[in-house]
């Protein structure tokens, strides 16, 4: 028996383990290190007596060509543990959760979300909610038996791995929603479903039509394809914009690739971005709190419909251990969403006919996208509207390796405030202006003289540069992301 840990897995393979995960290149993520880490999280979970020999464990994935592979590596683990691996198919992450909360068992998503097909993940849960910051470093340094003869020269299994046969968890999550809007709540639309290679695509379509709307798919791929909702694509833009032009849909729905992220265009057939969505949403669940990452769009603030509202560092874990804090009293109702879309729901909350939907504190695609379409008003856009013109934009540098990260943030953090105003200023201030403010929670973001925000951060699950603008319009705001993007790009001494 080959004895090593998770760390020690992940500084061999260069696969990146954390909360958010395991995520790497299909080359890297080879099935002993996928098996290695898979072990390493329940053996993690077994010495805080949340796995115990003969315990089931919730398996699902998404549908890159190499997630059956990662799942089987996944199942093997899970049997050499000593537990029961427990197959829910191809199906959204929401949809898994909701069935391994429920059950109080341990889950593992394959998934690489957003990211290109030539990368995977490994997403984990614990038996009543996400691996959160706290939960990093126990994991990272659990130790890991590699049985000899399990895995061949290249890393695979010597042995092929069956699946067990299919757990049903979607019909439970499609009741969910059906459940809390109601027959007939999307009665007299008629709503696109971009389908592409999104995992929930034949879910998502199935709860618009049985909530009374005429769908049309479209789009449908047999090949993945990258759809990143915080980075929207211009050929999702194009299309979307294609598929409204002759005026027959009220809007247009979609999902990234695990189906936790939402997208939803109005009937022109313009995406909506993620944080404004999160917003529409909290104040259709009639949220007394709101938690977001410090990247979202500040009509939060703005539009003073929340009692409260905090800022977090970016990503799931965060705003989760930030949304517990919040619960205070029992009519309080807590949520919290990213700048992605993904929608968390913290508290039980009501629908239709009195029944209690309950909380579901992960990343959702489909309650955002429902709560926005049985919204008030005779349309998609008429919500926008209605609140603060603040308008925000993502964009990103790919192929950013690390070393050059250290380099840009040691650079726009080093010395005393007025300082590092001044720098901000100097790269950015022939098109922004003076930098009057900075916060660094997560990365760097400058707010401009003018209001304008320039918000740059390194990316956690690829090698990219992230860099989020906040304007009055959404030409002002796609042009300073280019702006701030090429000034960085010339700091750095980079060639397009």
């Amino acid at each position: 028996m080959a004895q090593t840990t998770v760390k020690d897995l992940m500084a061999e393979s260069g696969v990146a383990f954390g909360t958010s995960g395991a995520r790497g290149t299909v080359a890297a993520m080879t099935d002993r290190v996928c098996y290695g880490y898979a072990r390493g999280f329940l053996s993690y979970l077994s010495g805080i007596g949340e796995f115990h020999p003969g315990g089931r464990v919730a398996l699902a994935g998404d549908l890159r060509p190499s997630t059956p592979r990662i799942l089987a590596a996944c199942a093997r683990a899970v049997r050499d543990s000593g537990g029961v691996p427990v197959f829910c198919g191809y199906v959204p992450t929401p949809a898994l959760a909701l069935f391994s909360f429920a059950e109080g068992m341990p889950s593992l998503m394959v998934t690489g979300s957003h990211i290109p097909a030539d990368r995977n993940g490994i997403k984990f849960y614990r038996p009543a909610g996400e691996v959160l910051k706290s939960d990093e470093a126990g994991m990272s340094a659990q130790p890991v038996t590699l049985p000899e003869g399990t895995f061949t020269a290249e890393g695979m299994l010597a042995e092929a791995e069956t699946l067990p046969p299919v757990t049903d968890v979607e019909t439970a999550y499609v009741q969910r929603y059906l459940d809390h809007f109601g027959p007939d709540a999307l009665s007299g639309k008629r709503i696109g479903i971009y389908q592409h290679s999104a995992v929930g695509r034949e879910i998502l379509a199935r709860i618009v039509r049985e909530l009374g709307a005429e769908i049309a798919l479209l789009g449908r791929s047999e090949t993945f394809i990258p759809v990143d909702t915080e980075a929207i694509r211009d050929e999702d833009v194009v299309l979307a914009r294609d598929w409204a032009s002759g005026g027959t849909f009220d809007a247009i729905v979609s999902t990234d690739g695990d189906s936790d992220r939402p997208l939803l265009a109005d009937e022109t057939g313009t995406w909506m971005r993620g944080d404004v969505l999160g917003i529409l949403s909290a104040a259709r669940v009639g949220a007394t709190a709101v938690v977001t990452p410090v990247s979202s769009n500040t009509a939060l603030e703005l539009s003073g419909l929340f009692p409260r509202c905090r800022r977090t560092r970016i990503g799931s874990p965060y705003v989760i251990a930030a949304m517990t804090e919040e619960q205070g009293a029992p009519s309080d109702v807590v949520c919290g969403y990213e700048a992605n879309g993904g929608f968390l729901l913290g508290s039980d909350i009501t629908g239709a006919g009195g029944r209690t939907t309950t909380a579901l504190p992960t990343r959702d695609a489909v309650l955002p996208i429902l709560l926005v379409l049985t919204g008030p008003g005779s349309s998609v856009s008429e919500q926008l509207a209605s609140l603060p013109q603040r308008i925000t934009f993502s964009d990103r540098l790919k192929a950013f390796p690390p070393e050059l990260g250290q380099k840009l943030f040691g650079m726009l953090k080093a010395g005393p405030a007025d300082e590092q105003l001044a720098l901000q200023t100097r790269l950015f201030g022939a098109f922004a202006g003076d930098a009057v403010s900075i916060d660094d929670t997560d990365g760097v973001r400058a707010t401009f003289a003018g209001g304008e925000i320039v918000h740059l951060r390194g990316s956690g699950n690829a090698p990219e540069l992230r860099c989020y603008t906040e304007a009055g319009s959404e030409e002002r705001a796609v042009t300073l992301n280019r702006q701030a993007l090429a000034s960085v790009k010339t700091a750095l001494g980079l060639k397009d």
